[in-house]
């Protein structure tokens, strides 16, 4: 059928049309946001995910939009082609990366095929409605309207994702509805056309993408809990994303370990050893450590040492993400992990950003701990920044003392000095040392204050690491593991976020 011929629908045709551009603009913009999103949870370092897979979209679109002039006639029932193909690749595109990431070796060349896949199919719908829709309107009035429609389709998509898809559906289960947002467009067209046009192998198509889709959305629990099974080698017994990440509990016999987005956290085996040393080389040498901030540490564990000192009054606990400080305070296997230290009546927990809550904070503090996970991508970056120390060092005591987890010296060398470097042009006195853990090998840590700093006064005496004899090993570094330069990492540079996906990318092989 001519583009002419198509052109003579019914009136209810034309809006059906305008809304597939909202539609075409936002699902595609959430399938991009899906596949960032995914790689960097998966890879890393954000930044570089976010900008390939954006470019690639982008060069994938201009690519489909050339290849529009190859379509010569039945545009319509391409579009309706397309449409069902966008629906079934982008709709299970999340599903597939979470799937296949813990099983190929080439996890890269996947993710982009889809996403190329992705934005050629929707660079080639934009120019295919403009010819439906040229008959229905002037040609300035027509490119106004289909261009409008698609920019707001975008503003949606960007705020649907972060808001509402994201927080309540999580990633996998956001795809597969998104995926029946196209799919409803292409059985309303043919249902639209049903009189006009003998569309009975698009309208098999759609209803097999759309059953697969419905299947999928219900069994994305299921999916979701199969791949990261196959990507933690201990079962999984508790899995959540919330507004900001992705929980993972695994368990094997006793040994209780926290993943977040991948990435883990503590073993239960072992985390003893990283927080006594995090908190009681610090907390030993001030002299009244009545106020206490912990800066993440929403397991409570941290905090669990803390309350080991006799003089401490008052914890304040900010961690963003309710979802773990209400993990490991109402479940009681991971309660008694933390000795109950969070229903403890000295810690008052807060769910901030802790970057925006330390630049608004007044209480001065005889000791800061600072247990942030590692600087994967720039939001987390900023936590390690100079703008970011220089509002801890006006929140801390005089003679206080700010203790900071400062990732491994023996694989990122270069990242555990530029945290010392940048606490030091912050105006602080830093001192760097190390603990084995096992789970995470060599770990490093750096404890800041505005003066020297003072001799250990004190320590608990129900350690299972600590001890004053291995205290005095933790500040000796190896050559491998010694000082070198370093950058400042800055909000504007993150210095530290692109050393450390480098440094933990030679490590990993990746």
């Amino acid at each position: 059928m001519s583009d002419e011929a198509e052109a003579k629908q019914p009136a209810g045709f034309a809006i059906i049309m305008l809304a597939s551009v909202f539609v075409v603009a936002t699902c595609g913009l959430v399938y991009e946001l899906l596949a960032g999103t995914i790689a960097s949870y998966l890879l890393g370092d954000s930044v570089t995910q976010f900008s390939t897979v954006i470019g690639t979209y982008l060069f994938a679109m201009g690519v489909g939009s050339w290849c529009s002039r190859y379509v010569k006639q039945r545009a319509l029932e391409v579009f309706i082609r397309v449409e069902i193909l966008i629906a079934l690749i982008g709709g299970c595109t999340a599903a597939l990366l979470f799937m296949l990431f813990p099983i190929v070796d080439s996890f890269r060349p996947i993710l982009y095929a889809l996403v190329f896949c992705i934005g050629f199919f929707v660079g080639l719908e934009i120019p295919l409605l403009i010819r439906i829709l040229r008959g229905r309107f002037a040609f300035r009035e027509l490119v106004s309207t289909v261009l409008t429609y698609d920019y707001v389709g975008a503003l949606a998509a960007s705020l649907i994702f972060p808001l509402i898809l994201v927080p309540q559906l999580g990633l996998v289960r956001s795809g597969f509805a998104v995926g029946l947002t196209n799919i409803i467009i292409a059985l309303l067209l043919i249902w639209q056309l049903r009189s006009s046009h003998n569309l009975v192998a698009e309208k098999i198509a759609a209803s097999i993408v759309a059953t697969l889709l419905l299947t999928g959305l219900l069994m994305s629990d299921y999916l979701q809990s199969w791949s990261e099974s196959a990507a933690y080698e201990d079962p999984v017994i508790y899995s959540k994303s919330t507004e900001y990440q992705r929980i993972v509990l695994t368990r094997r016999k006793n040994d209780i370990r926290l993943h977040l987005n991948g990435n883990l956290q503590f073993s239960s085996r072992d985390e003893y050893r990283y927080h006594e040393a995090l908190v009681l080389p610090a907390l030993g040498r001030v002299s009244r450590p009545e106020n206490v901030l912990i800066m993440g540490g929403g397991d409570g564990l941290a905090a669990r040492e803390v309350l080991k000192h006799p003089n401490v009054k008052t914890i304040t606990l900010v961690d963003l993400d309710a979802g773990i400080t209400d993990l490991f305070k109402t479940v009681p296997a991971l309660a008694r992990l933390n000795n109950g230290a969070l229903s403890a009546p000295q810690v008052t927990a807060i769910n901030a950003d802790g970057f925006v809550w330390a630049r608004k904070a007044e209480q001065i503090f005889d000791l800061i701990i600072v247990d942030f996970p590692d600087p994967t991508n720039f939001a987390i970056g900023k936590l390690y920044s100079r703008a970011f120390y220089s509002q801890l060092s006006r929140l801390l005591a005089d003679n206080g003392i700010l203790v900071v987890q400062s990732t491994s010296p023996l694989v990122a060398p270069e990242s555990y000095w530029t945290v010392s470097n940048t606490m030091e042009n912050a105006g602080l006195q830093t001192t760097g040392y190390h603990a084995y853990v096992p789970s995470f090998g060599e770990w490093g840590f750096t404890m800041a204050s505005h003066g020297p700093l003072p001799p250990l006064k004190w320590l608990p005496d129900n350690t299972r690491f600590l001890t004053r004899a291995v205290e005095k090993d933790l500040y000796l570094f190896p050559p491998d593991m010694a000082r070198r330069p370093t950058a400042v990492n800055r909000l504007d540079n993150q210095a530290l976020v692109t050393s450390f996906a480098k440094e933990w990318r030679v490590y990993d092989g990746r």
